[in-house]
């Protein structure tokens, strides 16, 4: 009987928990039995979506296609998010898996919904969305059988207000283990950590208790494997997508470009037409370029953010041309240039204003700590796993979010062929 792999992936799990998680039951025997790699470097930008599509396709955006968690528009709030697996190029683990006659299941996987694999259940539901019937984004887009089994039982759980995704997580999670048995991969997904730090900042005595309250959910599964699959050829991974960074201050980078003269807005703050635009990625933002075909434009728009940049006047410390932004950091998308403070700040797509505010807690590209910047800064993630294929006691100190796919496909015997990370050999028997 060939291994089997269990993943649990913790929203915005920084390197620097890895301490506190030492002295926790769960993660700490984990820490204890296995290999740690001290830092995982995020793509760029460390965003939840495009990390979680790199750590399952071991692929760097440019080549998997999903460069944000929303698909931006100029002068709209509102966006549809990624969410199909028909979206990315490239292939699943989980595909893979399928494809040697292996049973897999996501849950609360983002931009996987409609994957061909055993069991499904997608973050899919709007990160906006309150209303009564959820279902209408699941139906389609999850596996049947776990529709069918568990929605008349949890899906009030995805409901209104109060709606929590990872206590329906945890509720169909176990289950799934007890009713259908172990599949071979299993992936499931926690975000209530990254909105705590989003909140509240980095370190602080309500993340050590979203870490603690994770450690005891793992231990929830740990022991759903014990009773009804296979938890002595189970390799155990935990592993986050990216860090996190406190934030003091919001720009409303779009207010310099009215001045610009690039961008134009009626005196309800609405975008009329514009030349270029930002758009926020957390803490980098993009330029869209009205007509990226005009260089005349594109010279005159790069030299203005140079200035910007140069002047010292507001934090600007990287412009980096669309090239140049896929020959260092692997992404393109539907911008033409990339902006970043330094010290780190959070971009806004606002249109009205001050042209700073004070960081504080709601959107979660501008809250009291946020990500979505340079894969080099702190805060990074990390990863540590135990079992069969792992080499108690290994440390690695540095790897890359996409050397995590073909590092778990040799877990389960697998060959990850034709992607960008390397198999983290290091960490393995």
């Amino acid at each position: 009987m060939g291994q089997k792999l269990f993943v649990f992936c913790i929203d915005a799990l920084c390197e620097s928990d890895v301490a506190y998680m030492r002295t926790l039951s769960n993660f700490g025997w984990m820490l204890r039995e296995g290999a740690l790699v001290e830092t995982v470097d995020p793509v760029y930008p460390s965003f939840t979506y495009p990390c979680h599509v790199s750590i399952i396709t071991g692929l760097y955006p440019d080549r998997h296609g999903i460069p944000h968690n929303e698909q931006c528009r100029a002068g709209v709030d509102d966006v549809p998010w990624y969410t199909d697996r028909a979206m990315v190029k490239g292939k699943f683990l989980t595909e893979l898996a399928e494809e040697k006659e292996m049973s897999s299941c996501m849950i609360s996987w983002p931009v996987s919904g409609g994957a061909h694999i055993t069991y499904n259940l997608p973050m899919i539901v709007p990160y906006s969305y309150t209303g009564d019937n959820p279902r209408i984004y699941l139906d389609g887009m999850a596996t049947d059988n776990l529709l069918d089994a568990y929605y008349w039982k949890y899906g009030y759980l995805l409901k209104g207000q109060y709606r929590s995704l990872d206590r329906f997580t945890m509720s169909v999670a176990p289950d799934i283990l007890r009713d259908f048995g172990q599949p071979d991969l299993m992936f499931v997904k926690m975000c209530d950590l990254d909105s705590v730090r989003h909140d509240l900042g980095v370190d602080t005595p309500e993340a050590k208790e979203m870490l603690r309250r994770h450690n005891e959910e793992l231990g929830v599964l740990l022991e759903s494997i014990r009773r009804y699959g296979d938890f002595e050829n189970t390799n155990f991974v935990v592993l986050g997508d990216h860090g996190q960074t406190d934030l003091k201050k919001t720009m409303r980078f779009n207010l310099l470009l009215q001045r610009a003269g690039f961008q134009q807005v009626d005196e309800a703050g609405r975008l009329i037409s514009f030349d270029a635009y930002c758009h926020s990625t957390g803490i980098s933002a993009w330029i869209e370029l009205r007509d990226p075909a005009d260089e005349a434009l594109r010279q005159r728009v790069y030299e203005f953010l140079c200035s910007v940049r140069d002047s010292g006047e507001y934090g600007i410390g990287y412009v980096f041309t669309k090239e140049e932004a896929q020959r260092l950091y692997r992404l393109t998308g539907p911008f033409d240039f990339v902006i970043e403070g330094d010290p780190s700040i959070s971009f806004n797509n606002e249109l009205t204003g001050e042209l700073f505010s004070d960081s504080r807690p709601g959107d979660y590209k501008t809250a009291m700590a946020s990500h979505g910047g340079l894969p080099h800064f702190r805060h990074k993630t990390t990863l540590f796993a135990c079992g069969p294929a792992v080499k108690q006691g290994a440390v690695l100190a540095n790897a890359r979010l996409v050397d995590e796919a073909p590092t778990m496909a040799q877990m389960l015997g697998l060959d990850m062929a034709d992607v960008d990370g390397r198999v983290l050999e290091e960490i393995l028997k």
